[in-house]
């Protein structure tokens, strides 16, 4: 894949530049998936078995909180452009942190947990789009990708060990859980209080004006040069999040709850330490041979998964975090070159794709894994799922082609896929 030695120096190099302010952020790109980790991926059971809500109303429930969280990105991103980045992110604590207050009086009034869940999903949604955006602030193209890699490999770091703190008192001792998340979020929170402002972007240059009756390139999420990534984006999470809602039902049946969590340390732990250290060869890629080569590594992954013993459930959550994190990466890159809009927008926009995606994913995905466990085989779900793999990144290439305006006589098409433009950035960015 790519040097290992070559890409913890070039690793340490881009992060040897970083200032006070971006090391706060990694540290806070931490200590948020932290305390969040440490509630949100027990909320089923929490809200089943601690409040007596019916599993139907729980799945109802997580569903909006789940769109919520990722579509919301999209206010997020606005909203920075608006007031700033220090104070988007500002105003996103507040509100999560009077989440995990209403949760902490959800003890005593049940209701009020559904409310207090959507808050916090609320603010995550608006917090993540000006994080990104501030940690990449003013930082050149060679190097953002070391920054993003970082970002992301404290957030998956965060999310492996909140689970592991949290899990003996979720059902225990929740108020005391719920208090100790709250004071966490209430310093993360002062923290970010003291963060200077991010001094403003310049103004992209404005667009060309179509010729009469053309349409104009990036106007709206599905046209232009980033349309690609985004609906790239939208299909890879929704295929992810296949192994992410229903891997722990197929995993506890067919091995336990306590090797189930080894898998997903497993997953974390590789994009804590691959993701870094191939952050420049993702880069470098084609975008073409990125989109092959990550979906390529979902499909085989998801095929593993079928054979449902202890090493196919390690061997092909493997390959699935691999194929993500060429995904995700360079799908966040590519955005970033192709869009004329500020960071702030453009990973807003992002994670409404990943949001659109995983909703998708939960509702289809649902039906099918209902019907595999129906037919006495749940193993067909995720031979299912990677045959998707293999065949919608193609048909989502050739729509992409045909809605993109063709080569005109001013010169060839700036949306389309060709392999001198992997590398630098639109014109105009």
């Amino acid at each position: 894949m790519t040097d290992p030695a070559r890409g913890a120096t070039g690793l340490r190099a881009a992060l040897s530049t970083l200032g006070g302010p971006p090391r706060f952020l990694l540290l806070s790109s931490f200590l948020i998936p932290l305390g969040s980790f440490m509630v949100l991926p027990f909320m089923s059971v929490f809200l089943h078995e601690r409040l007596g809500m019916g599993l139907g109303t729980v799945g109802v429930v997580l569903a909006v909180a789940s769109l919520v969280q990722f579509s919301g990105g999209v206010v997020g991103g606005a909203l920075a452009d608006r007031i700033g980045l220090r104070r988007t992110m500002l105003a996103a604590l507040v509100v999560r942190t009077a989440g995990f207050v209403g949760l902490l009086l959800a003890l005593r009034w049940p209701p009020l947990a559904v409310g207090a869940l959507v808050l916090t999903c609320c603010g995550a949604a608006l917090y993540l789009p000006a994080n990104k955006a501030y940690l990449v602030h003013g930082v050149d193209d060679e190097h953002r990708p070391a920054f993003l890699s970082a970002g992301n490999a404290a957030l998956n770091a965060g999310m492996a060990v909140g689970p592991l703190i949290a899990g003996p008192f979720v059902l225990s001792s929740p108020g005391r859980l719920f208090v100790a998340v709250t004071a966490l979020f209430v310093l993360v929170t002062a923290g970010h209080a003291r963060l200077p402002e991010a001094k403003p972007q310049p103004q992209p240059q404005p667009e060309p004006q179509p010729e009469p009756g053309a349409r104009a390139p990036g106007r709206g999420l599905l046209a232009g040069p980033a349309a690609l990534p985004f609906a790239a984006n939208a299909l890879a999470f929704y295929l992810y999040f296949h192994f992410q809602h229903y891997l722990a039902v197929y995993a506890v049946d067919r091995a336990s709850s306590g090797f189930y969590s080894l898998v997903l340390l497993l997953c974390f732990t590789l994009v804590i330490v691959v993701q870094p250290l191939a952050a420049q060869w993702i880069r470098r890629l084609p975008y073409a041979v990125a989109l092959t080569a990550g979906f390529t590594g979902l499909a085989a992954g998801l095929a593993v998964l079928a054979i449902g013993t202890r090493a196919a459930l390690l061997a092909g959550g493997a390959l699935i975090t691999l194929g993500d994190i060429v995904l995700f990466l360079k799908n966040d890159l590519e955005a970033l070159r192709r869009s004329r809009c500020s960071d702030a927008q453009v990973f807003g926009r992002q994670r409404l794709a990943a949001g659109l995606g995983a909703c998708a994913s939960g509702v289809l995905g649902g039906q099918l894994y209902r019907l595999g466990e129906q037919a006495g085989n749940t193993g067909w779900f995720w031979l299912l799922a990677a045959a998707q793999c293999l065949l919608l990144p193609p048909l989502l290439l050739i729509l992409y082609r045909r809605t993109t305006r063709r080569p005109g006589p001013h010169g060839p098409d700036e949306g389309a896929l060709t392999p001198h433009d992997t590398n630098g950035r639109v014109p105009g960015r």
